[in-house]
């Protein structure tokens, strides 16, 4: 296809599967992450496509203005940000949590999901043709918490707000925004999971996780729908988890 294609956190797990994604369709993707060597990773991965690493901070705005100045400058267009930079915190009843891992999540949680998007807002209403396509990270925690998520989850019930109000203002812009929540993709951040995670009734289980490949599959087939139609939201999970059903 050779979109313009930005892909955050594309140093690992799912934004990792995406960028491979993408990348085999024959886009070029910006990969964005803190550090160079997992980047470069994901670009040795590629079967197609050009892969173009880029260190950024999601969370400092000096540092997302300048990747988006790069973007702007060597390729004059973006098509589609895949705003996927995010972090979990380990769960802790709410009692005990503290200022700063609240502020910890929530910064990029959210502030660095507003800054990208917003950075690629302006450059998708301001380009020429004008338009493009914004896919935000949600996740299954934005319709159901897990016990001792309330950082991890109410950034995710933000961003599903940030979608729609995207998804809104962009609409006079050719600017659609949609988002992707994800339930237990097998990558680092929920190897966990394989050992049992806190259920509602105080049990550990060992929660079933599916190939992050598929995430990859669901952000590309997002990333592929014409200009006048978008995939609002989409939910794709390992089938056994125990979402449906909770409590």
């Amino acid at each position: 296809m050779n979109r313009i294609c930005l892909v955050t956190g594309a140093g690992s797990g799912v934004g990792r599967a995406a960028a491979l994604a993408l990348l085999g369709d024959g886009d070029t993707v910006y990969l964005a992450g803190r550090r160079m060597e997992p980047l470069q990773e994901t670009a040795a991965m590629a079967t197609g496509g050009t892969a173009i690493p880029v260190t950024a901070d999601v969370t400092d705005p000096a540092s997302v203005g300048a990747m988006f100045d790069r973007i702007r400058s060597e390729k004059g267009r973006l098509d589609v940000l895949f705003n996927n930079a995010g972090i979990s915190t380990r769960s802790i009843n709410f009692g005990d949590l503290t200022w700063e891992q609240w502020r910890d999540t929530l910064s990029v949680n959210l502030d660095g999901m507003f800054l990208c998007a917003s950075a690629a807002f302006r450059m998708m209403r301001d380009q020429a043709p004008q338009g493009g396509r914004i896919i935000n990270n949600g996740s299954i925690s934005a319709h159901a918490p897990r016990p001792g998520s309330a950082p991890y989850t109410a950034s995710k019930h933000a961003v599903t707000g940030l979608t729609r109000s995207i998804s809104l203002d962009g609409r006079a812009f050719g600017v659609a925004c949609g988002q992707v929540d994800i339930g237990n993709a097998a990558t680092a951040m929920t190897k966990v999971m394989t050992a049992g995670v806190p259920q509602a009734d105080g049990r550990m289980a060992v929660e079933p996780r599916m190939d992050v490949d598929d995430v990859g599959r669901t952000i590309l087939f997002m990333a592929s729908m014409p200009a006048d139609a978008n995939v609002q939201f989409v939910t794709v999970m390992a089938t056994n988890m125990p979402f449906i059903g909770r409590g």
